[in-house]
């Protein structure tokens, strides 16, 4: 569904990304970890448009992303949370995610201005849907709170609902787990499971090696703009490279390896 071939950026004569090689398979949860500052949320940024790639190719169902616009790309099937919550605080459950939903509503201005039957219809299909997106992450029964109202990780889960909101193929967690404690985590991590079941494809970027070691079929780790090891979870969990650059040493395999599984 998504691949990227020799992706490298560069900011002046700092080199972030590095001759980046990724295949995401569809109806799979792929995960790309690293340490802090590895490049990860870079990747996510050239995915979705934010930045352009210095070199190298981003193919999304065969076509180039490269060059495209971010809306463009969310249009054509691909969304994304931020590692830093971005959620509408002063708005709705309900309408946060009915923002989520503008790219496909096509009332246009006159409907709104005169309230005509389609944009009545549009709008309260919108309200079912955005409902309906709700109830996936177990926040229907707030639908008409104000998001400000929400604990740390209900806001996360509310912009799951929201990002699923624009109909995705394929939806990118930017560090989905950044700033929660283990209960909240647990909670998401059967959130993701549930929208995984659902059909949908989900390429997460995540420093927090339980989380994606309970989620992903696949992994790829990336470290100082490279990555250094791809396979199976378990395959990457023992990997030395991946020890060594998530605990600085080498040397105490039996060790490290056991902390890099916790």
């Amino acid at each position: 569904m998504l691949e990227l071939s020799h992706v490298s950026r560069h900011f002046g004569g700092l080199v972030v990304l590095e001759d980046v090689n990724l295949a995401v398979p569809a109806n799979t949860i792929f995960g790309l970890i690293g340490p802090n500052g590895a490049g990860k949320t870079t990747v996510v940024n050239i995915i979705t448009g934010l930045l352009a790639p210095s070199s190298g190719q981003v193919l999304f169902e065969g076509v180039s992303l490269v060059g495209k616009q971010p809306h463009t790309i969310t249009q054509g099937g691909i969304a994304r949370t931020f590692q830093n919550i971005r959620v509408f605080k002063e708005m709705s459950l309900l309408d946060n995610v009915i923002v989520g939903m503008h790219a496909h509503l096509h009332y246009g201005p006159l409907g709104i201005f005169t309230r005509s039957k389609s944009f009545a219809a549009a709008e309260r299909a919108a309200r079912e849907k955005a409902y309906e997106l709700l109830s996936w992450v177990r926040l229907a029964h707030k639908c008409d709170e104000l998001a400000e109202s929400l604990s740390y990780g209900e806001q996360r889960r509310l912009e799951l609902a929201r990002a699923l909101a624009t109909n995705p193929k394929l939806l990118l967690l930017d560090e989905p787990v950044a700033g929660m404690n283990s209960s909240e985590k647990e909670e998401l991590m059967h959130e993701v499971r549930n929208i995984h079941a659902r059909g949908f494809t989900i390429f997460m970027i995540e420093h927090d090696m339980r989380f994606v070691m309970g989620l992903c079929k696949e992994i790829a780790v990336l470290n100082f703009g490279r990555i250094i090891c791809q396979g199976e979870p378990d395959h990457v969990r023992n990997d030395p490279q991946v020890i060594e650059a998530y605990l600085g040493r080498e040397d105490d395999a039996s060790t490290t390896s056991q902390g890099v599984a916790q």
